[in-house]
């Protein structure tokens, strides 16, 4: 009797002092990382039968048990990293959005003081510092492009940084999980199937730790260890194996680093919209989304007021009566050959229409059949049978494949845009130079005796006519018959019996004009080259007016509504990311409360367990204490 009764007290010690243990280990653990709250899990032992019944014969711990949901846990990793991901991209496009909305060093006020400036020169086309305050305002505006653009590329910089770190620390986090899946198989098997639950706690803080970085699917074995997936189902953990991510250049546009997988000693790149959620896919889809469009925006921005800008300045004249010189420098065309390319392979592409210029990226392939121009924001395209040439060139969108040197499945980026802002210069330091005059000068003879009257005419757009500055005589027939003669060379001239129409369009030799009014008989009107064009302020007016000419998006949109849209946009995406992540973090801050609840160490609720399992722990010791007396007794007989 007095065994049974210290077999029942030390079980019952034994119990108590492993909760007691247990729930020691819970308050030392309380702010660890990860750590699940253990409970130590007790039955009663097979009870003996006896001729009054069966007697209880103690207790024995089962198992100490985490206080664990799967469900909650594998929720609060989807939630987690797509919180991370949205995170991730909004800090990235706060940057630009700081610099694109900033009223002072944004694009809009230099805009603004350049054709402030050429409007300076209208008002007095004669003086030099007027001049000379346009040029450094258009090397101002100039520079205001160059800061822009390379703030983007500091980021488009720091998001390869960001990504080589980011698989840095996946590889090293994977090689870890791996590690403790071959501890905790050890570890249970070494203890009869028991569970490691510390050693799952860190394991799980770890898988927690990878799924912030990119999204991961686990599948739990039966034996205990986890497998790891990323991408489309690659195997990042299979049990105690590993498979390293690498940062590598993007094979279709190599100035990118992108992410690939090592298997089977082959190096494979893993599809950039297959990468979701965590800090890489976030900022993989800003860089995708938002920074890449960006650039092409400002560029287009750049390049359309440069070639636009230059069309015009070339229809003027100078202060040394010399025709207009281009003011800026045009970029042309950025063309990547994808990494698998041959070496000799090769394209050429030019920008034939600058108006009907988008802000995205094109790819050039051949098949072995058709050659392909693709526009990769909506993947609309146009294709030929045909190898471009510069009599049947490829076209989309303004802009030209006139030759190419590919092979079958070669395929090239082309950026019509990307270097706009980049290449951007001002081509005229000579204030003397700028071509504010019209070529051409209209007057009309003292001698008419008609109320008609010449406007002072227009030049048309590029190409010039060799003839443009040659002198014309209009004459009115007389007796009148509402007809009159054109004298000069040029093509189709000299003209006769030309019909004249008040206000109608006149054109020869690329120059415009219209007579109104009611001409006499042998009334004359002659154009002549403009020698003395210093005080002649016509072609700065039509270089000021192209600030307000709607000319971006096939005559939809002026330079600066161009810029007020890109500004528009990357405001109202941050404001979108801003409200997404907030309410994310939100859901995640919920999760991880419902975990809490049921998985965090509540001190107040441990402390009480403490005294419970104390007093548990004291009674099974009189228990024992009891027995003794009962054994020395029954000595004593």
């Amino acid at each position: 009797m007095g065994n049974s009764i210290l077999n029942i007290g030390i079980s019952g010690l034994q119990a108590a002092q492993n909760q007691l243990l247990t729930t020691s280990h819970n308050i030392s653990n309380a702010n660890t990382p990860g750590y699940k709250r253990q409970q130590v899990i007790l039955n009663t032992n097979i009870a003996q039968h006896f001729s009054g019944g069966y007697v209880g014969s103690g207790v024995h711990s089962t198992t100490v048990q985490r206080i664990y949901n799967q469900f909650l846990e594998s929720q609060m990793l989807q939630v987690q990293t797509q919180s991370t991901s949205l995170d991730s991209n909004y800090t990235q496009i706060k940057q630009l959005d700081n610099m694109f909305a900033e009223d002072t060093s944004g694009l809009s006020p230099t805009l603004q003081k350049f054709f402030s400036a050429i409007q300076a020169v209208a008002n007095n086309p004669s003086s030099v510092p007027s001049r000379q305050t346009m040029i450094s305002s258009a090397e101002a505006m100039v520079a205001r492009f160059h800061s822009m653009e390379q703030r983007m590329s500091e980021v488009s910089d720091g998001v390869n940084a960001q990504i080589e770190g980011g698989v840095s620390e996946i590889n090293s986090l994977s090689g870890q999980i791996a590690d403790m899946n071959r501890q905790i198989l050890l570890a249970e098997a070494s203890a009869s199937g028991q569970p490691a639950n510390d050693l799952q706690d860190q394991r799980d803080e770890l898988i927690s730790q990878m799924s912030k970085l990119i999204n991961t699917d686990i599948v739990r074995r039966q034996d205990g260890s986890v497998d790891v997936f990323v991408g489309n189902g690659q195997g990042l953990v299979v049990g105690s194996q590993t498979q390293k991510l690498q940062a590598t250049r993007s094979v279709d546009n190599p100035q990118n680093l992108t992410i690939s997988i090592i298997s089977g000693g082959k190096t494979v790149e893993l599809p950039e919209d297959q990468i979701a959620g965590g800090a890489l896919g976030g900022i993989l889809s800003f860089r995708n989304d938002t920074l890449g469009n960006a650039q092409n925006a400002l560029g287009r921005i750049a390049i359309t007021l440069a070639q636009t800008f230059n069309e015009q300045h070339q229809l003027g004249i100078d202060l040394n009566g010399d025709l207009g010189e281009d003011f800026f420098s045009v970029a042309t065309p950025k063309i990547t050959s994808a990494l698998t390319n041959d070496m000799a392979s090769g394209i050429n592409v030019d920008i034939t229409d600058y108006r009907a210029l988008t802000t995205s990226d094109y790819q050039f392939s051949f098949d072995g059949t058709n050659y392909t121009l693709t526009r990769l924001s909506d993947n609309q395209s146009v294709s030929s049978t045909v190898l471009p040439s510069v009599g049947s060139p490829l076209t989309l969108d303004g802009i030209s494949v006139n030759s190419a040197t590919i092979q079958a499945n070669e395929k090239f980026l082309v950026q019509p845009t990307a270097n706009g802002a980049a290449n951007l210069e001002v081509e005229i330091t000579d204030a003397t130079k700028i071509a504010a005059a019209s070529p051409n000068r209209t007057s009309a003879a003292l001698s008419n005796k008609g109320t008609g009257s010449i406007s002072p005419g227009t030049v048309e757009p590029l190409p010039l006519d060799a003839n443009l500055q040659q002198p014309l005589t209009i004459t009115f027939h007389s007796p009148y018959d509402g007809q009159f003669d054109v004298a000069g060379t040029g093509t189709g001239l000299p003209a006769t019996n030309q019909a004249f129409t008040a206000g109608e369009d006149v054109s020869f030799n690329g120059f415009t004009f219209q007579i109104n009014g009611s001409p006499a008989a042998g009334d004359i009107f002659t154009i002549t080259p403009n020698a003395n064009g210093a005080a002649d302020n016509r072609n700065a007016l039509l270089l000021g007016n192209l600030q307000t000419t709607n000319i971006l998006d096939n005559g939809l949109t002026t330079y600066q509504s161009a810029y007020g849209q890109l500004v528009s946009q990357i405001g109202n995406k941050t404001r979108e990311l801003d409200v997404t992540n907030k309410a994310q973090a939100n859901l995640l801050q919920q999760t991880q409360n419902s975990i809490e609840s049921i998985s965090g160490v509540n001190l107040d609720e441990e402390a009480a367990n403490l005294l419970r399992y104390q007093q548990a722990f004291q009674a099974s010791s009189k228990v024992i204490e009891i027995s003794n007396t009962l054994f020395d007794s029954i000595l004593r007989i």
